[in-house]
């Protein structure tokens, strides 16, 4: 097995041309294979390849899990254990693949983390409304939490996706989807005051991005993420800071208002609806009125 973990680095770096960092961690990893081997083994010898069969590699990756090992980790090792026994069966090392069937372990789903209320209705009172660039980061964040469009979404926008007289936006989304999306009264009244001082920003007459920087251009994703994160860390102390956050904060608060589940995916431009499904979590203010309006002892 030793021999065979030798000869497998030297076809990953030659042939696969993958970087040495890559290399050394694939035959770390089988290395730990081996040795778990012999610790069960009871101390006999190094495993052919052919010794190693599925309900042992099962019985390995369980046991790295159980100790703690992260998820991450445990998805690395067993992408090593495919790559070699792919390899082992090509080169006539094993006759079959025993890491075929492995799957790395799922992630534990994370709800996402959303803005309280009243910390939404804070950072815009934060935002002035008198100079160009507090002009143009309100109206950023009122289509992010207005509207739920995406970072990439937002920056793709161009002078003409938003119809005042309709009350509707236009984004491109994943696939190049087109959505048209409700705009809000604040978020419109907010567009259009950044859009009656756009010229101040001196762009170029062909410039057609929505908004712009400093200097005239197109506003990139880098710019409207530190734009977002500036006023966020004013009322928020989580970590994740993010355009992404208000996009939560707006699937949150609607179904939280009520709204329902199949619309707000439409709204969100999710091709499924278990995508949208993980907004469904309760906050503790909907939880308690739920309590309180439904237990004959609540009140």
């Amino acid at each position: 097995m030793r021999a065979a973990i030798e000869a497998f680095s030297k076809y990953l770096s030659a042939e696969r041309r993958y970087s040495v960092h890559t290399v050394s961690a694939y035959a770390s990893d089988l290395r730990q294979l081996i040795e778990f081997w012999v610790e069960e083994k009871g101390g006999e010898g190094v495993p052919q390849p052919l010794d190693i069969d599925v309900f042992f590699l099962r019985q390995y990756f369980g046991q790295l899990l159980r100790y703690g090992m992260g998820r991450r980790s445990i998805g690395r090792k067993m992408a090593a254990t495919r790559a070699f026994f792919r390899w082992a069966l090509m080169t006539g090392r094993v006759e079959d693949n025993p890491a075929q069937g492995l799957s790395p372990p799922k992630k534990p789903s994370v709800l996402p983390h959303f803005l309280r209320t009243e910390e939404v209705r804070a950072v815009f009172s934060r935002i002035g409304n008198h100079r160009l660039g507090d002009r143009r980061d309100r109206a950023i964040l009122e289509l992010f939490y207005g509207t739920g469009m995406r970072l990439s979404e937002l920056v793709g926008l161009k002078l003409g996706d938003i119809d005042f007289q309709a009350g509707t936006v236009r984004v491109w989304g994943k696939g190049d989807k087109v959505r048209v999306l409700p705009l809000g009264h604040q978020a419109a009244a907010s567009v259009q005051a950044y859009l009656s001082h756009r010229h101040e920003f001196k762009p170029a007459a062909a410039e057609k991005a929505f908004f712009l920087n400093q200097r005239g251009g197109a506003l990139s994703a880098r710019g409207v993420q530190k734009r977002v994160k500036h006023w966020l860390t004013q009322v928020s102390e989580q970590e994740q800071l993010s355009p992404h956050l208000l996009r939560h904060s707006f699937a949150t608060h609607l179904l939280d208002g009520g709204a329902d589940l199949k619309a707000v995916q439409e709204l969100l431009g999710h091709a499924s609806l278990s995508t949208t499904q993980i907004y469904t979590h309760l906050t503790t203010d909907r939880i308690k009125n739920i309590y309180n309006n439904a237990h004959p002892r609540a009140s």
